[in-house]
């Protein structure tokens, strides 16, 4: 097998790896309702699966970065795989909402060894010159599980009950796992040392001493928080406006995905033509250009259009930061991404509080022009500052 071809079949089998993972992420949210009856309990308790997933998924990303780059990316990876199955198929059988918590918990802390990593590997695997190309691919991938996630609970949950969503969910990650096991045997052997957590310190103090470092981590932080800190007020906001409620909010959800795919399938030409930078100052205008028109739409299908603008925006910038941050250190490049995705995660955790206190200090209009400002303002900055 020659180089190009063990490239193009490793990247297959991490798209899986992802999809599986990515997939994991929204597939509690259509069935809160019947959890909270099988269980006797209220929707707002069973709502807490949601943080008891994404919370420890944002926790370890410092932990499992550099035990990646000590004992190899591809054995972590297979690992946070086959423990995310087998909490999947606990999960099918727990006897309680409490159990149930502590299982997605560590489903969360499995599935936060996937994406970073693979992100860290494709660094590995693919040239700079094509690598914003390979992760913009992967972002579809990403894009397309989470989606699916929420879609596909929804839809077998009545045919299968909650029980067999969580049975059928593994199924994806247990192939993933067969495939990386069976697939690796043809790739090189990985490197494998003891993990040193003082190593590990000191190098994420040495990524925090470099300039680019600080710009990249800083702007994915932001950009997290600016984007994804608006999510939870789109039902108030259309309510507000007579314009719709809870099944337009979730379709602008969608339609921000659907954006996210468009920016995946036209990247690769985009990047020919204009080039990175001019590319992520684009980005940035599209989230300007969305969220004033999330303030301003006259209709729902117009505050749709602009989730679709702001997932394209939004997967323009983060393409451009994710490819920088694969360049800061490619002796740590499993450290690197994990700071990156903790810092991505911390954002998000952050911004619905910041926004929430803009919205009712300065107003709809205003809050939402501030943070359409910051992201392009961040945007420029970007496109001056993020060289390695």
């Amino acid at each position: 097998m020659n180089a190009a071809s063990a490239t193009t079949r490793l990247i297959a089998m991490l798209a899986l790896g992802v999809f599986a993972g990515t997939l994991q992420t929204r597939i509690t949210d259509p069935i809160v309702a019947v959890l909270a009856q099988d269980f006797g309990t209220t929707t707002a308790r069973v709502a807490l699966i949601a943080s008891a997933y994404a919370l420890p998924f944002a926790l370890i990303q410092p932990i499992l970065g550099p035990v990646g780059d000590a004992m190899g990316k591809r054995r972590v990876i297979t690992a946070a795989l086959s423990v995310l199955t087998i909490m999947l198929i606990a999960s099918a059988f727990v006897p309680n909402l409490d159990t149930l918590l502590v299982v997605r918990a560590l489903a969360g802390l499995a599935a936060g060894g996937v994406m970073p990593l693979t992100i860290a590997m494709v660094g590995d695997a693919v040239p700079v010159q094509q690598r914003q190309v390979a992760l913009s691919r992967l972002l579809a991938v990403v894009i397309t599980g989470q989606i699916a996630g929420g879609s596909m609970s929804g839809l077998l949950e009545p045919y299968l009950g909650w029980r067999g969503v969580m049975l059928a969910a593994s199924v994806l990650p247990m192939i993933a796992v067969a495939g990386l096991l069976l697939g690796g045997r043809a790739l090189p052997s990985e490197p494998h040392a003891r993990f040193d957590p003082l190593q590990a310190v000191e190098r994420y103090r040495q990524l925090m001493r470099m300039p680019a470092a600080r710009v990249l981590y800083i702007s994915v932080a932001v950009e997290g928080g600016c984007i994804f800190g608006v999510f939870p007020y789109f039902a108030p906001m259309l309510r507000d406006s007579a314009l719709g409620s809870t099944a337009e909010a979730g379709m602008t959800v969608a339609a921000f995905g659907v954006g996210g795919l468009i920016y995946a399938a036209i990247a690769k030409v985009l990047l020919h033509r204009i080039g990175p930078e001019r590319l992520v100052r684009l980005g940035g205008a599209l989230c300007l250009l969305a969220e004033l028109g999330f303030a301003l739409a006259p209709t729902a299908w117009t505050f749709m259009l602009a989730g679709l603008l702001l997932g394209a925006g939004m997967y323009m910038i983060h393409n451009f930061i994710q490819t920088r941050v694969t360049e800061l250190a490619p002796h740590a490049r499993g450290s690197a991404v994990a700071l990156h995705a903790f810092h991505f995660y911390g954002g998000q955790t952050i911004g619905p509080v910041v926004i929430g206190l803009m919205l009712r200090h300065l107003g709809e209009a205003p809050a939402l022009a501030v943070s359409g400002l910051s992201l392009l303002a961040l945007a420029v900055w970007l496109g001056r500052s993020a060289r390695v």
